[in-house]
């Protein structure tokens, strides 16, 4: 499925007149550009920030996103950028150690997650959106607020280079993450499932050895994720929401003991966290939108609903969004007519897996995180732990639900040939 990449000479960018305007640049809105350009709908993408280089992101890119790039034919090009590869996830739960997920079983194309920093991925999505005419990604353009015009969505205002702007488009698709100013303007009911914890994200430097040791580690007061970077562990320290300030608080020295009491393969480098500038707080929020939509707008990815860090399936649940947003409505925007009348069923498509998926956070938040955190549960496997260690073919099922989810996203949107070319006119929204 494979497409050569245009003549660099007869590159000619479109027109900043979209059929549809994207606002935010990571995982879910960059997608959702590729697969709109590529299906030759005129798509202008904002990211407010100058480049994609920001730390302790979603770096987890999940077995369903692999089989998405390769049915794009993009899979082979992608995975020749740096990654680790992860076929088991494992649990330390007090002294015992178990395998709760097992991928190998999968399609060898995908039967991994991969570990990749952010901004390669999201660095790889833009490359391969600039090979279509109708894609433009504008960086450092921070949308500020929505246009309306006759009591619809036309547009969005935004900034860039200190100068206040405007684009008109068809659609407007906000993918500006959990804090979405788009979302907060167009006051879509949100609800608030709650979180009990806080992380904080640090590294240590770690020898490479021939297995990939990513592990989730279990100990009353605390819990910890390692993901096995290859020569480096990335740290995700969790404690009870709102207590960032305390541990910080404690001193520098308190946090390293603590941190090589509960993962004792950190010990010997822990020193490497010199100052709290090294560790980064991310607030933790589970939430979702009741409706996703207005006229002329649409919500997805962190924006229609905030997923907790367990299991790391935030971007791969966004990415699918994006996926079942472009199937829906890229050849409708291609032809030129109008989706006002189709965006709910975005949200009708997407709930099951959504909603599958905030189920079991939560119930992991109530059962295991919470009475963990606060000293009163013990710190012993539970019954599906301790099933999962000892029956190797029950594993496949966690993998299958954190690889794929329920009713997993195709490529199904329509394709043009990846060469620059003029635009089509521009179309007022109506």
């Amino acid at each position: 499925m494979g497409e050569e990449k245009a003549d660099p000479a007869q590159q000619r960018p479109p027109e900043l007149c979209p059929e549809l305007c994207i606002v935010g640049g990571g995982p879910a809105g960059l997608f959702a550009g590729l697969l709109f350009a590529r299906a030759g709908v005129p798509t202008v993408v904002l990211e407010k920030h100058r480049d994609f280089l920001r730390d302790f992101r979603g770096d987890t890119v999940h077995p369903s996103t692999l089989r998405l790039l390769h049915e794009l034919g993009l899979l082979d090009r992608f995975l020749q950028r740096p990654h680790n590869r992860v076929h088991h996830i494992k649990a330390y739960v007090g002294d015992r150690l178990i395998e709760v997920a097992d991928f190998s079983h999968f399609d060898p194309r995908w039967n991994f997650t991969a570990l990749m920093p952010q901004w390669h991925f999201l660095d790889f999505i833009a490359d391969e959106a600039r090979r279509y005419p109708h894609f433009r990604l504008l960086m450092q353009a921070e949308a500020t607020g929505l246009v309306r015009e006759r009591g619809r969505v036309a547009g969005i205002v935004y900034r860039e280079g200190g100068e206040q702007r405007q684009i008109a488009a068809q659609l407007v698709i906000a993918a500006d993450g959990r804090s979405s100013r788009l979302r907060d303007e167009a006051q879509l009911p949100l609800r608030t499932l709650g979180a009990p914890m806080d992380v904080f994200w640090f590294r240590v430097p770690k020898r490479p050895t021939a297995q990939n040791e990513t592990a989730g580690i279990f100990t009353r007061g605390r819990i910890m994720a390692l993901l096995d970077r290859g020569d480096y562990w990335q740290c995700a320290y969790v404690f009870p929401k709102g207590q960032a300030d305390e541990v910080r608080t404690r001193g520098l020295d308190a946090f390293r003991r603590d941190v090589a009491q509960r993962a004792p393969m950190l010990a010997a480098d822990i020193a490497v966290v010199a100052s709290w500038n090294d560790v980064k707080l991310l607030s933790v929020a589970l939430d979702r939108l009741d409706r996703w939509h207005e006229p002329g707008l649409l919500v997805i990815g962190d924006a229609a609903h905030a997923m907790s860090p367990i299991g790391g399936v935030g971007i791969n649940v966004a990415i699918q969004d994006a996926v079942a947003t472009a199937n829906l409505l890229a050849a409708p925007l291609a032809m030129g007519k109008g989706v006002d009348r189709l965006l709910h069923e975005v949200r009708a498509r997407r709930m099951l897996q959504v909603g599958a998926v905030q189920a079991f956070q939560k119930a992991a938040q109530n059962r295991i995180i919470t009475p963990l955190l606060d000293g009163s549960a013990p710190v012993t496997a539970p019954l599906p732990l301790r099933l999962l260690a000892r029956f190797a073919l029950l594993r496949r099922i966690p993998a299958a639900f954190l690889g794929f989810g329920i009713r997993p996203e195709h490529i199904r949107s329509p394709s043009i040939r990846p060469s620059y070319g003029v635009s089509p006119a521009c179309r007022s929204p109506s």
